[in-house]
C-alpha cells in the first residue's frame, strides 16, 4: 500500500511539474489580433486534429493533374490527380477586405519558414516583431508555398481552430499536416488557381 501511495504521489509531482506555456511565448496573430498561446515544441510534432478532413473526391473542373485550385468561397483548397480526382483539403483564407483571385504559380518552398512581416502589415500592426526564426511557434507553420511575386502564399497554421474561416491577411492557411502533405506532392512551377 505505501508503494501505491508514493508511486501515485510521485506520478502527481511529476504532472504538476509539466512544463507550462511562458508568458514570454504568447504573442498576439498577426491576421486575428488574437493572443496565440503556443505549446511546448514537442507537443506541435504531434498530428493536428483535423477539423476539416484531408480526403480524395470527384472533381470536374477543366483543370489539368498537378493544378492547386484553390475555392475560397468553398474554403478548400484541391490538389488535382488523374481519373477527374482530386484531394480536398479544408483552408482558411482571408479576411474581408483581403480577398483575392488569380493564377500564380509556385515560386518557391520552403520548410519552416523564417517570418518577415511585410510592410503593408506592418504599417497595420506596428507590435509585431519583424523576424521570427521558423520553428513550432512560427504563424507561418511547417510549410510555406510562395505564390509568383506576390505577399501571398499557402502555409501551415498553429491555429487549426482557424481552418475554415476568412481571417488571415491574404494567406491560404492549412493544418500543419495537410500543408506537408501538399509540399510534397507539388513542385515549384506548380500553377495555383485562386477563385473567389
Amino acid at each position: 500500500m505505501r508503494r501505491f501511495a508514493i508511486a501515485a504521489a510521485l506520478s502527481l509531482a511529476a504532472l504538476s511539474a509539466a512544463p507550462a506555456v511562458a508568458a514570454s511565448s504568447v504573442m498576439i496573430d498577426p491576421d486575428t489580433r488574437q493572443p496565440m498561446a503556443f505549446a511546448p515544441a514537442i507537443a506541435s510534432a504531434r498530428p493536428q486534429a483535423a477539423a476539416i478532413p484531408r480526403e480524395v473526391v470527384d472533381f470536374t473542373g477543366a483543370y489539368a493533374p498537378g493544378t492547386v485550385v484553390v475555392d475560397t468561397g468553398a474554403r478548400r483548397l484541391y490538389y488535382v490527380l488523374p481519373g477527374r480526382q482530386a484531394i480536398r483539403y479544408g483552408i482558411g483564407v482571408g479576411r474581408p477586405g483581403f480577398e483575392w483571385a488569380g493564377s500564380p504559380h509556385i515560386t518557391r518552398k520552403q520548410e519552416w519558414p523564417d517570418w518577415r512581416p511585410p510592410e503593408q502589415m506592418l504599417r497595420r500592426r506596428p507590435d509585431l516583431p519583424r523576424f521570427m526564426a521558423g520553428g513550432p511557434d512560427n504563424p507561418l507553420g511547417a510549410r510555406a508555398l510562395y505564390l509568383g511575386s506576390s505577399l501571398y502564399r499557402i502555409h501551415g497554421s498553429n491555429e487549426p481552430h482557424t481552418i475554415g474561416q476568412a481571417v488571415s491577411s491574404g494567406c491560404i492557411r492549412m493544418l500543419n499536416d495537410d500543408v506537408v502533405d501538399l509540399y510534397n506532392r507539388v513542385q515549384v512551377g506548380t500553377r495555383v488557381i485562386v477563385l473567389r
